[in-house]
């Protein structure tokens, strides 16, 4: 039985490691959180923290892994690639390569010198005159550390700054112009002759407006921006000589333009794969697995069902007790990742659960989804522990 080491123990890993077993693995979990999902119901659990290559690579060759397959968050591939780098896994990008997607910094500076489209970078010196900006950290995730200035004064771009900095692994962060339109995700399985497969994903933040926590899929893309993206990936493909597997991109549209934001190799997490499978029948954990696995992809997408996936998080820190719905609903699934009783962050440092909700067409997709933006499906029960002291 073949050896896998997955590094990841949170709830959106869980169809990945199920995938691994039912392929007939011998799958060893990694993490340094014994009360996410997978440290608690895997098989083999190793707590030990993953940022750690030497801990890691040690325990990899303790168990004599033949497979080492990243999660759902950036520091779990770029711990691979730094594995890979000297003891070669399959599937896994060379680290110059992980650094140049996964730091915004670089990966502007690459996409500028190759004309792909991705918001402008702004010097400093020059933020205040710019219009509106952006400021976020380097290397971070989720949202985390990032604000928008409409019109940046000094005090508030100083103070943007150092928040982006706080929240920054590398304690770095980019200015760079505010481009305005719908945000989407792009998931592509890429072979070596280019794009296998591929999806688009319409995305928004009800809560926060830099964390997504409501998306569906979007069956009939626009042909023409879908085509000038996948005609960008691929190029990206080509130039970094990725490895086959899946890229995942969020860029922001405004009619024909588009511009990257963020552009990634691992699996993204709230159980993204879950909206895929769900939406279209293509399993999206096994095939995100497989070129780890040293396999190629296998299925496609079968039929389109409306499914609408959201993230329940909060505005503002609160005791979570319940939910109560407003109107009925179909749901597909519902995994919870809080219990009742537990003082939940707000977003993005904190979560609920994840909702799958079938509608039956479109309008009712839409009409659902706005009741979710508009804060009118459900409510959170419970009350600030501060605000009742």
């Amino acid at each position: 039985m073949a050896v896998a080491i997955l590094l990841d123990t949170n709830a959106a890993s869980v169809p990945i490691y199920r995938y691994l077993v039912d392929s007939g693995h011998d799958v060893t979990v990694v993490g340094n959180k014994p009360d996410n999902a997978l440290a608690m119901s895997a098989d083999k659990y190793v707590k030990l923290d993953y940022s750690d290559v030497e801990a890691v690579t040690a325990l990899v060759e303790r168990l004599g892994a033949d497979f080492l397959i990243p999660g759902c968050n950036d520091l779990s591939y770029e711990t691979c690639a730094a594995i890979s780098a000297k003891r070669p896994f399959p599937g896994i990008d060379p680290v110059e390569t992980v650094r140049v997607l996964g730091n915004k910094q670089d990966f502007r500076r690459y996409a500028e010198a190759a004309a792909i489209p991705a918001p402008r970078r702004i010097a400093e010196a020059d933020a205040l005159a710019a219009g509106p900006v952006i400021v976020k950290p380097a290397e971070a995730f989720s949202g985390r550390g990032v604000t928008a200035l409409p019109a940046p004064s000094a005090a508030d771009l100083a103070e943007a700054i150092e928040r982006a900095k706080e929240f920054s692994r590398n304690g770095a962060c980019l200015i760079e112009e505010f481009v305005q339109g719908q945000l989407y995700s792009h998931s592509a399985f890429l072979g070596p002759d280019g794009i296998r497969t591929d999806f688009f994903v319409e995305e928004h933040g009800s809560v926060n407006p830099f964390a997504v926590d409501t998306s569906y899929v979007v069956p009939a893309f626009d042909p023409t921006l879908a085509s000038k993206v996948r005609a960008a990936i691929e190029k990206i493909a080509q130039d970094l000589q990725l490895t086959s597997g899946l890229i995942h991109t969020q860029f922001i549209a405004d009619g024909e333009r588009f511009w990257i934001i963020e552009i990634t190799r691992r699996c993204p997490g709230d159980l993204y794969s879950q909206l895929i499978a769900s939406s279209t029948g293509f399993n999206y954990a096994e095939n995100y697995a497989r070129p780890f696995l040293g396999e190629g992809f296998d299925g496609h997408a079968q039929s389109y069902r409306p499914i609408l996936r959201h993230t329940i998080s909060l505005r503002e820190p609160q005791v979570f007790e319940g939910l109560r719905f407003h109107r009925p609903i179909d749901i597909e699934m519902f995994v919870s990742l809080a219990l009742a009783g537990e003082r939940i962050a707000a977003s993005p440092f904190g979560r609920i659960g994840i909702l799958f909700a079938r509608a039956e067409d479109a309008g009712a997709l839409d009409r659902m989804m706005r009741a979710t933006l508009d804060g009118e499906l459900y409510s959170v029960l419970g009350a600030d522990r501060k605000a009742r002291a």
